[in-house]
């Protein structure tokens, strides 16, 4: 078929694949308006819109549908609530009739919403009405055992323990053993606690291997090219403000914490992990220096503005305004350099926490799309022990513009490490912001129940119960065995 002649989307994807990501933009917003997608490609134009950051393509074509349908409907709200739109999502269920707000699966959604506000009551009631109608449901029961307490003799211990003998997808098994392992620690039995999450780290590690050698490969390519001689080879960017405070650091280290510190001064309106600068990257066509440089000899007068610019675009259709935001999306390490780089009134902070309370964490939560690693004691070792590297590198080049933030003084005083964030980020000081967080706005977090509560230490050393569990992280992370390093303590 002659190239003019196939339909936007699919020309979309050409241009996509030569890195023109603008023109695959306005292709796709052609198809949603006067193009004539068959109902079965609406899918696929949400997921390209989507992965390209055009936020109300996407939305529109999944709105489009299947409209009437189960599916259809929950495929649209979610995509509404990955876009910070969760409010939407609840008014557009309300308007619906009773066989559908009422469905087993539309009750779930509804208790993962409210909960994203803090409405855990209220989440509670909406997941065990789906339960009643849908006993079976594992990754209901995972979502109630998230929100939830437990105390030895609870029935709904013993109603989970009744499933695990159900067949069932692999990934939706392993949502009840993290359950199973959560509802386990909070009855102060960490040895069985952790063979539930050792369990569903396994169904997931198979569904979702993670390939650590192509990721230490590209932090050291990374490492190896992106020095300060190297850096100074890219053209200097003209872009001038600073749109995004980014926080950065690995997932449990408190940056969603640092998140809504900084949401709760009066000049930054939201934050979320957003993914975006990635996208705006698409016509660099890679992070290989000879990439980087092939593009910006290509690119006009001042070709890493451009990107910029195109990441301020993306955000404006996100959060549907012009003012400050909170980016802390995860992974984001790799890219540090061209951050800075384009954007150069930006800064980051960057969390970090005791390694060991950070592996932990990482390991017994249920990470439902990415972060594989977490599956694995030495792969989190070997991946935090590469991000500890970037950091290295990064503050080498950057020293000025990257503020490290101790979890544990941050809890400890955090009006102090607010007043230093702020300064850090060049905003006025708002005192008070942590004793007055946002509790309003939604989080999509594994944190939401922590940060929907009061700043506090509680979580400083959790992994003390877990010792005896945690010796390949240390093994791997620390580069001695466990004997080696009790013989260099004198307790052996």
């Amino acid at each position: 078929m002659n190239a003019s002649a196939q339909p936007f989307f699919l020309q979309a994807l050409e241009a996509l694949k030569r890195g023109d990501r603008r023109s695959a933009a306005a292709l796709l917003i052609r198809e949603i308006r006067d193009g004539n997608t068959a109902q079965k490609n609406l899918p696929s134009v949400a997921q390209l819109a989507a992965h390209i950051g055009e936020i109300d393509v996407a939305i529109e074509a999944s709105r489009r549908w299947s409209p009437g349908s189960i599916d259809g409907l929950r495929g649209y709200w979610a995509m509404l609530g990955t876009y910070g739109r969760s409010d939407e999502a609840l008014q557009d269920i309300r308007r619906q009739p009773v066989s559908i707000r009422e469905h087993p699966s539309v009750l779930h959604i509804r208790g993962t919403i409210v909960n994203q506000f803090g409405r855990v009551e209220e989440a509670q009631d909406l997941f065990r009405r789906a339960i009643a109608k849908m006993p079976y449901a594992m990754q209901t029961w995972f979502a109630l055992a998230m929100i939830k307490k437990f105390s030895p003799g609870d029935p709904d211990l013993a109603a989970m323990e009744r499933l695990e003998s159900i067949d069932a997808p692999a990934e939706v098994r392993a949502s009840l053993s993290y359950a199973l392992g959560k509802a386990r620690q909070d009855c102060g039995d960490a040895d069985r606690a952790f063979a539930h999450y050792s369990h569903g780290a396994e169904l997931i590690r198979k569904q979702r291997p993670f390939d650590m050698k192509g990721h230490r490969e590209a932090v050291e390519a990374m490492i190896g090219e992106s020095g300060k001689q190297a850096m100074d080879e890219l053209t200097p960017s003209r872009f001038e403000g600073q749109r995004s405070l980014f926080v950065t650091g690995l997932p449990r280290s408190g940056t969603t914490l640092t998140e809504q510190l900084l949401v709760g001064h009066p000049a930054v309106v939201d934050g979320a992990e957003l993914n975006l600068f990635a996208i705006a990257l698409t016509p660099v066509l890679g992070l290989a220096r000879e990439k980087a440089l092939r593009y910006q000899s290509s690119n006009g007068q001042d070709p890493w503005g451009a990107i910029a610019r195109d990441y301020s675009h993306l955000l404006d259709m996100r959060f549907r305004s012009t003012d400050l935001v909170v980016d802390k999306s995860l992974g984001q390490t790799l890219l540090t350099g061209l951050i800075l780089h384009s954007m150069p009134d930006a800064r980051i902070a960057w969390l970090q926490r005791n390694p060991e309370d950070v592996a932990l964490s990482c390991f017994r939560n249920y990470f439902t799309a990415g972060l594989a690693w977490t599956c694995s004691l030495t792969d989190i070792a070997d991946y935090m022990r590469l991000e500890d590297r970037m950091l290295e590198q990064w503050k080498a080049v950057f020293p000025d513009r990257i503020l490290i933030v101790p979890y544990e003084e941050l809890v400890r005083s955090p009006g102090e490490w607010s007043r230093r964030l702020q300064q850090h980020f060049g905003l006025p000081v708002e005192a008070g912001l942590e004793t007055s967080l946002p509790m309003d706005r939604a989080v999509r977090t594994a944190s939401v129940t922590q940060v929907k509560q009061p700043i506090s230490t509680s979580r400083i050393g959790q992994a003390a119960a877990f010792e005896r569990h945690l010796g390949p992280f240390r093994d791997r992370y620390y580069g001695r065995t466990s004997r080696e390093r009790a013989t260099a303590d004198g307790t052996d």
